[in-house]
């Protein structure tokens, strides 16, 4: 969040990606169910949090702009099912010897659309959704009986609506019920920018919500996307794992300190492998030190200084970057899940044990003589 580009905004999206998280099923959080649309023009401001689902709305054919652009509790059925007339594949043939069999082959294929909307019609359903093209004649007939449809609906789209509203994926119509569908409180399709989206508010069920972006470019807005998500899976992780440290290197010191003490307990040369370790963990405020431009010497002595000193008085204390001095960061709010800290040592510890157990190394000694003079490999090609 303290980017060049949202750091400016950063209270208004923290408490977006918070509400966000929170609006997941907390025993799953699976952040696929958080929806991130990108809408080019506006300023950050403008972005807005959906509580339920929203998407781009698709293509249409005629008749679209007789359908219903608002509806209360509607009737919800989502579809994997093609409601448009076809033409014949490749190599199909249908021989007829008389007008009559090719106008009955004609009005089954008729036969069988209808026959599909009106179970869909019979069902009580007021929006129709699918994966699939939904046709002019679909269409029409749809907004005849003020019935909103949509097709060629994304599958992460598709899914995020049946989590919200309670309904699912029907690949046929045959016997489709009102316990086949879905609800919430209100639909609309609204225009947002340049684009007109379909929104779905109020899911009784929802589990999953639509972060929608504005920005002045895609550039910019892929920028802000990308931070929002890293923000997602931090608060997700903490969420989760509700067992936080405080960053700012104030952990990685205490571990120093804790290590150093033990080590002067060992005997032989493993007392060696953890004084390395330890010193090897306050590379992490060093570096963030370098990074800040300030006096690395410094900023290093004093958190050895107190850490040593009074380790339950000054175990939180790290580099506060803003204030330019150290200080105690858990009462300034710079957390990190434990778990993520716990990762990040337990994999630099196995990569550095791998990297020791390698006690020697075979190289082609005439290879590196050659590709040091740039002369090519020979081939087998004439």
């Amino acid at each position: 969040m303290n980017s060049k580009l949202i750091g400016s905004q950063k209270e208004f999206f923290t408490q977006m990606v918070v509400d966000a998280v929170l609006r997941l099923d907390q025993e799953e959080l699976d952040e696929n169910m958080i929806g991130i649309k990108k809408i080019a023009g506006g300023a950050m401001q403008d972005s807005l949090l959906v509580d339920g689902v929203a998407f781009k709305k698709s293509f249409s054919y005629a008749g679209f702009e007789q359908q219903p652009k608002s509806l209360d509790a509607p009737r919800i059925v989502c579809l994997n099912v093609e409601l448009e007339l076809k033409a014949e594949k490749d190599n199909a043939e249908v021989r007829v010897e008389r007008v009559s069999e090719y106008q009955a082959v004609v009005d089954a294929e008729w036969k069988i659309i209808f026959d599909k909307l009106d179970q869909i019609v019979a069902a009580g359903a007021t929006v129709v959704l699918s994966r699939l093209p939904i046709g002019d004649l679909a269409t029409q007939y749809f907004a005849d009986r003020n019935i909103f449809c949509a097709g060629r609906v994304s599958k992460d789209d598709i899914d995020r609506v049946c989590e919200a509203t309670g309904c699912r994926v029907q690949s046929t119509t045959s016997g489709l019920a009102a316990a086949h569908l879905g609800t919430c409180e209100r639909f609309e399709e609204r225009q947002i920018g340049g684009q007109r989206f379909n929104l779905f508010r109020g899911c009784p069920q929802a589990k999953t919500c639509t972060i929608v972006l504005r920005g002045g470019a895609e550039q910019f807005i892929d920028e802000v996307e990308r931070s929002l998500h890293d923000s997602i899976m931090v608060v997700r992780r903490a969420v989760k794992n509700q067992s936080v440290v405080a960053g700012g290197g104030a952990i990685e010191m205490e571990l120093s300190r804790y290590l150093r003490d033990a080590a002067r307990q060992i005997e032989g040369k493993q007392q060696l492998i953890v004084t390395a370790v330890a010193k090897a963990l306050e590379v992490i405020p060093r570096q963030l030190c370098e990074n800040a431009g300030f006096d690395t010497t410094d900023f290093i002595t004093q958190l050895r200084a107190r850490h040593a000193q009074d380790p339950d008085r000054f175990r939180w204390h790290g580099v506060d970057i803003e204030a330019e001095e150290v200080a105690d960061l858990f009462a300034k709010f710079v957390w990190e899940p434990a778990l993520v800290k716990i990762n990040a040592i337990s994999s630099a510890v196995e990569a550095a044990c791998l990297i020791l157990s390698v006690d020697e190394t075979v190289s082609n000694q005439q290879s590196q003589d050659m590709m040091a003079g740039g002369q090519p490999m020979p081939g087998r090609g004439r």
